[in-house]
């Protein structure tokens, strides 16, 4: 019996996301040169351009099993592939600003991470809500899918404003990011 209790522990601790960086080109020898050239180059998010991206890809192996009638989700393996995108200078920095640089970028970085986290967050939420469901008068497991739609669309819109949220924060007045940006085009 302990063992299977445990079962579902160790399929939960069994994937890890894959995280990859990607970098944009950006110019200048200044701070101000190098926010400027974000501005221009950044990623497009929405209508707008930004410092840095977070993005994902969430695909599922999922095993779907007929019983007495019924469907259940026996099993459920995500792949998820977490994809951050940051600036990156084309040329070398004189000294002073590749230091004002290194800080800024390592605090961007560290707030993407963040949003990594939070969607890693939300496959593990996801496995906790959809493995072992049930879905009574579905012996071709078509009504599960429906129902797990519904559980799968609250978690990912929750995902979403708690990711707005934390950037609200972070670039609002005295925010983390604000900081970072005003010390980089202001020279610490």
């Amino acid at each position: 019996m302990a063992a299977l209790v445990a079962m579902p522990l160790t399929a939960h601790a069994q994937w890890k996301p894959v995280e990859k960086v990607e970098t944009y080109a950006i110019s200048g020898q200044s701070g101000p040169e190098l926010y400027r050239s974000i501005g221009e180059n950044g990623p497009n998010v929405g209508i707008a351009r930004a410092i840095a991206h977070t993005n994902f890809k969430l695909t599922w192996s999922r095993d779907y099993q007929a019983r007495a009638g019924a469907c259940v989700l026996a099993s459920a393996k995500p792949k998820l592939i977490i994809t951050y995108t940051v600036p990156s200078p084309s040329s070398p920095l004189p000294s002073a600003v590749r230091k004002n640089w290194e800080v800024f970028i390592a605090g961007v970085s560290a707030h993407e991470k963040v949003h990594g986290a939070t969607i890693v967050d939300m496959v593990r939420k996801i496995e906790t809500a959809t493995v072992g469901l049930t879905v009574a008068d579905d012996p071709k497991c078509s009504k599960i899918r429906t129902e797990m739609t519904k559980r799968l669309s609250a978690l990912s819109l929750a995902q979403r404003q708690a990711s707005r949220d934390f950037d609200r924060i972070e670039l609002g007045q005295g925010g983390n990011l604000q900081k970072l940006i005003l010390a980089l085009v202001t020279g610490g």
